[in-house]
């Protein structure tokens, strides 16, 4: 009975140590797939993210393209507003549009001038703004620099822009009143605001201080410098020396018997000078 007993107990610990183990050997096969399923779905990401970071890229350049594109294709454009819808036929637009110039801003058009013009909006009491698009983007320049001559009258000019970038520059009109409030120039170029500070449109009137000079050492300096210097002694005096040549009588002081023993020497010096740059 007790050997049935001791071999039940042996069968029932190889039970419980093959039940551990197929518990073990099952976490490392969960834990295996697990790590074979997080890389896969690592490497999927990183396609994905790689491909919707190229795509992102593309959109961008594409969208860059078509900016440019558009600001391109509106750049000799102009925008009358206010000009009398009369005409009956498109050639009868371009002929309003032409005397129209002439008339208010002093530019006379040949028919070749104007490539397109088109009126924009739906139908309505007032005329509705009129597109113009030149052959030329001097032409359309010179149009659009008088349209100064139109303060005094129903009529304008503007810019076309495209609707997203009349939006911005409404919403940067608070910025351009802000620097104007400072005292700043600022004007709305495109999509940007561009600043003049006072410092940048008044000029700098500071001068450099001038440093003091150093005095001139006595030594290390040039023989052609000291030649110069004791010339012009030599010069300057000339005029005492005839006059002290008067003082007969009475014993010299000792500054001027030193100040002519000084020139006494420097004279032989320079005619020594002199006498070497003859040979």
């Amino acid at each position: 009975m007790e050997e049935i007993l001791i071999a039940l107990r042996t069968i029932q610990k190889e039970l419980d140590e093959q039940k551990a183990m197929i518990k073990k050997s099952g976490e490392k096969v969960t834990e295996q797939v697990t790590q074979n399923i997080n890389k896969i779905l690592d490497e999927k990401f990183n396609s994905w993210e790689e491909k919707f970071e190229n795509l992102k890229a593309e959109v961008q350049n594409q969208g860059k393209r078509l900016y440019f594109l558009e600001k391109q294709a509106r750049l000799r454009n102009i925008v009358f507003f206010g000009v009398e819808e009369t005409e009956i036929s498109y050639s009868n637009l371009e002929r309003n549009i032409a005397s129209f110039i002439e008339r208010h801003l002093s530019i006379k058009l040949n028919s070749t001038d104007i490539q397109e013009a088109k009126r924009i909006g739906k139908k309505g009491e007032k005329p509705r703004p009129i597109i113009v698009t030149f052959v030329t983007l001097g032409l359309k320049i010179d149009i659009y620099k008088n349209r100064g001559k139109l303060n005094d009258t129903p009529y304008y000019l503007k810019e076309d822009y495209p609707q997203n970038i009349l939006e911005k520059r409404k919403e940067l009109q608070k910025q351009v009143q802000e620097e104007r409030e400072k005292g700043n120039t600022a004007i709305i170029k495109y999509d940007k605001v561009v600043v003049i500070t006072k410092n940048n449109n008044t000029k700098n009137t500071n001068k450099r201080m001038l440093s003091a000079s150093p005095e001139t050492p006595r030594f290390h300096s040039r023989p052609q410098d000291e030649k110069k210097i004791q010339a012009s002694k030599k010069n300057k005096t000339q005029a005492p020396i005839q006059r002290s040549s008067s003082l007969s009588e009475g014993a010299l002081k000792p500054g001027m018997l030193n100040f002519l023993t000084t020139k006494n020497t420097n004279n032989t010096l320079i005619k020594q000078n002199n006498q070497n740059k003859n040979i």
